[in-house]
Formats: structure tokens, C-alpha cells, sequence
């Protein structure tokens, strides 16, 4: 088997890092710092004149056509600089999603406008309390062939920002994903803090106007789908902050001298150091296996499982390891380690903890393989 990257993917590759390297330095970054939102307006206008916002939206659509696998890769560099860009809400949770599920006609409108960057689509995947997606709270009621959406919605990125936000809710038919126009009439934000600086809001609907994209199994199958690449799409992006801070940490050892020696001569730290570029091949390793699943159109919920449980104990590891070789100056916010040690720490708790997913999967392989109880 052929495990490298095509000619298409290495050009993907080397674009997003010229963009990306050109406009997240340290100082850029801090002047994105200071403002109200974490998002550079800029820098995402021109990824998407370089055609990278398209790189998994179909030719017909005005993107690159390149598929799902190809994506991960600007994702992957998106982590590598901490880079404040909506990729995932966006690119993976609503685009792909609504280019695999919805109709010609919802596509043909927003597909375009993504892909040349000129409008955003975010989704609300979780509620306060209930982050099962397939079995959401908020209702929707179909009042003389419009559908109206009532409930709450919670940690939405980048809400304020987005001209529309993909959902799902219950109806009497059974579960339904609906695109939501926003309008200050029937649907409000509330800001919420989150770890990494990103805009998230809460989102409250209340008989909120909406387009029905898949309702019945075919809505369960969307969400599901959605779900499982929007986790590998942070798995990818784990990836990408702790190669990062691997390397950073690094550099800083093999300068940082005590007792008039380089740091990394140190037996301890070359062994932590070394637990650390294993911890992060074993979790490229098996992101890439539940990423080459999902743009094969195969079976990858128990891959997407395993990978997510590798990210959060790795950006753990990492994370801690990168702050104790550093020492004081890691958590000095003119140096940059602190934006992936955050990064790392909200992508961790994002998608379900390693704890809870250990639990899913032992119960998702005991139902395989154990008989059931009497």
C-alpha cells in the first residue's frame, strides 16, 4: 500500500503553509489577541482566494473537488499555527456535510459563497447538558409547510459571524437537520468564555424560521456523519498543535543551557522528549486511519472513537511535557506555547473526553462480542 500524498495534496500542503506562515506569527497573533473576537478576516479571505476554503467543495460548486482526506491536511496545518480561522465549524461540520446531504438547490446557493469566502455556515452540535446530537431537545414544528425551530443550542462557533447555522432538532416524524437563517426576532446569542479565545456563542430559538436539509433515518445518518468527521477533523488538528509544541520544545532544549550544558543532553528530558514524538506519530497514525475511512465512504465510528481517545490523552502529555522542559517561560504570553497549550486543552474536551469515549467504545465492543444478559 502507498501510504504518501499525492502530487495535489503536497501542492495543498505547501499553499496553506505559505498562507498560514505568512500571517500567524507571534506578534500578528498577538494583535488578533486584543481583539473582541478570535477571527483574522484577512487571513481567511485569502484562503479562499487561493482556493483553499474549496479544497473539499466539488468543482461544480467553485472548489477543488480534492475530498475530505485533503482537507484534514489544511486542518492539520491550521493546528500547526494555531491559526484563528473557522476551517472545521465551516469547512467540515456544515459544507462537506450539507455537499454530502442536502439538495441541489441548498448547495448551489451556499456552497459557492463558502468556497469564495464571501459567507459562512457554522453548526450547533451540542446542547447544555445533552451532547448527543441524534437526540437533541430542541423541537421543531412544521406550521403550514414552514418549519419553526424552539429550544437552546449551546457552544455554537462563530454564530455571530455566520449567515446560517446547521442544526438538529426533534419532530413529531422523529429527528430532523434543519439550516437556520439568523434573525434577531427569533433567535438570540449569548457569548460563552471558552478556553481557547475562540467566539462561541449560546444560541436560543424561539418559533426561529428554518429549512428542513434531511429529516427520519436519512437525518440520523447526516448527523451521524457530521458528528464523526467534525472529531477526526479535531483529531487532524490535534496533530497539527502537538507536532508544534513537540518542536518548539525542542528547539528551546537543545538552546536552553544549565550547569553550562544544553537541557537536551539531559537524560530526563531526552526521554520525555522522546515520549513525546511517539505520542504524536501513534496519534497521526490512527487520525489517519479514521480520516481515510470517513473520505472512503466507510464504517469509521469506532476508528473516529479510537482517534478522539488518542487526542486527549496526547494534547495532555504534550501539553504538560512542553510546559515542565520549558519552565517559567512557557506560560509567558509573550512567548507562544501558551496558545497551543489552550488550543490543545479545548480540542481535548471537545468532541467527548477520553474517559466517556473508553466508556463508549466498551460498551459498543461488548454488544459485539458478548452475549446478551439474561
Amino acid at each position: 500500500m502507498n501510504f504518501s500524498y499525492s502530487e495535489e495534496q503536497l501542492d495543498v500542503i505547501k499553499l496553506a503553509q505559505q498562507i498560514l506562515g505568512d500571517q500567524t506569527s507571534n506578534e500578528q497573533l498577538k494583535l488578533i489577541d486584543q481583539q473582541a473576537d478570535r477571527f483574522d478576516n484577512k487571513l481567511w479571505s485569502d484562503l479562499a482566494e487561493a482556493g483553499l476554503l474549496g479544497v473539499a467543495i466539488d468543482t461544480a460548486y467553485g472548489g477543488m473537488g480534492f475530498g475530505f482526506e485533503t482537507l484534514c491536511l489544511l486542518i492539520e496545518e491550521v493546528g500547526r499555527t494555531v491559526a484563528p480561522v473557522p476551517v472545521i465549524p465551516v469547512l467540515v461540520s456544515s459544507a462537506a456535510s450539507l455537499q454530502r446531504f442536502a439538495d441541489t438547490t441548498v448547495n448551489q446557493h451556499w456552497l459557492p459563497l463558502i468556497a469564495n469566502g464571501t459567507a459562512m455556515l457554522t453548526s450547533a452540535l451540542i446542547e447544555a447538558g445533552n451532547e448527543n446530537s441524534l437526540a437533541p431537545t430542541t423541537t421543531a414544528a412544521d406550521a403550514n409547510g414552514q418549519w419553526l425551530l424552539t429550544g437552546s443550542k449551546h457552544c455554537v462557533p462563530f454564530a455571530e459571524q455566520a449567515q446560517g447555522i446547521l442544526l438538529s432538532a426533534r419532530t413529531e416524524q422523529g429527528l430532523g437537520v434543519f439550516l437556520l437563517e439568523r434573525n434577531p426576532n427569533t433567535s438570540t446569542l449569548q457569548r460563552q468564555h471558552v478556553t481557547a479565545g475562540e467566539p462561541q456563542y449560546q444560541l436560543q430559538l424561539d418559533q426561529a424560521p428554518a429549512t428542513l436539509i434531511a429529516q427520519g433515518q436519512q437525518a440520523e445518518t447526516m448527523m451521524q456523519w457530521m458528528v464523526e468527521a467534525t472529531t477526526a477533523a479535531y483529531a487532524m488538528m490535534a496533530v497539527g498543535v502537538c507536532d508544534r509544541m513537540l518542536r518548539m520544545t525542542a528547539s528551546y532544549t537543545s538552546e536552553r543551557q544549565q550547569f553550562g550544558v544544553q537541557i537536551a543532553t539531559f537524560q530526563a528530558v531526552g526521554h520525555r522528549a522522546a515520549d513525546c514524538f511517539i505520542d504524536v506519530e501513534c496519534l497521526r497514525l490512527v487520525t489517519q486511519q479514521a480520516v481515510s475511512l470517513i473520505n472512503q465512504d466507510l464504517k469509521a465510528t469506532e476508528a473516529v472513537i479510537v482517534a478522539k481517545i488518542w487526542t486527549g490523552d496526547v494534547c495532555h502529555r504534550v501539553s504538560q511535557a512542553a510546559q515542565h522542559l520549558h519552565g517559567g517561560i512557557g506560560v509567558d504570553r509573550d512567548y507562544p506555547l501558551w496558545r497551543y497549550c489552550l488550543w490543545a486543552r479545548q480540542i481535548e474536551l471537545s468532541c467527548g473526553t477520553s474517559a466517556a469515549l473508553l466508556d463508549k467504545l466498551g460498551q459498543r465492543i461488548a454488544r459485539q462480542f458478548l452475549p446478551p444478559a439474561a
